[in-house]
């Protein structure tokens, strides 16, 4: 399936070697029980049954499973068993995939929350910094303007570029 490849591509989601038994048998049965070519397999078998023990009705005979199918319907009713036990273990599986993914996000926000708070304080360093530099530009800016005022030759000299 699709969706399963890309929890291997997780960073946080185990998988190969790190899985248990039970899990790779979860995700195998996962995979192959709730799947296309499952469903069209088991329409086959269904058809290829029916198809089968009618021929081997045909002329009065018995055929290898006696109308109305009683085997079949065994095998059928073990199947439905497993298939409800399949279920379970995958969703179990499922559950426990996304839990740590959303471990994981919720490490990643947290991660993420602490840089964009080191990050405002940097920036708010930075325009301290720059509203420093302003008013300190400013204040010498004055002083010029007044020791050139005060001087003898006031008006003939230009002010100093910031």
């Amino acid at each position: 399936m699709a969706w399963e490849t890309h929890w291997k591509k997780h960073p946080t989601v185990r998988s190969g070697d790190q899985l248990s038994l039970g899990e790779k048998a979860a995700d195998k049965m996962r995979n192959g029980m709730g799947s296309w070519p499952f469903v069209f397999a088991f329409f086959a078998v269904m058809i290829t049954w029916a198809v089968i023990n009618g021929i081997l009705h045909v002329g009065g005979g018995n055929g290898f499973d006696p109308y109305p199918f009683i085997l079949l319907n065994l095998f059928l009713s073990m199947l439905a068993g497993i298939q409800a036990a399949a279920l379970l273990i995958a969703a179990k599986r499922s559950d426990s995939v996304a839990s740590e993914i959303s471990l994981h996000t919720e490490t990643t926000a947290d991660d993420i929350k602490a840089l964009l708070q080191t990050n405002n304080d940097l920036t708010s360093a930075v325009h301290d910094v720059v509203v420093a530099m302003k008013s300190q530009t400013d204040m010498l800016q004055e002083i010029h303007r007044h020791v050139e005022a005060l001087s003898p030759g006031a008006g003939t000299s230009t002010p100093p570029r910031a």
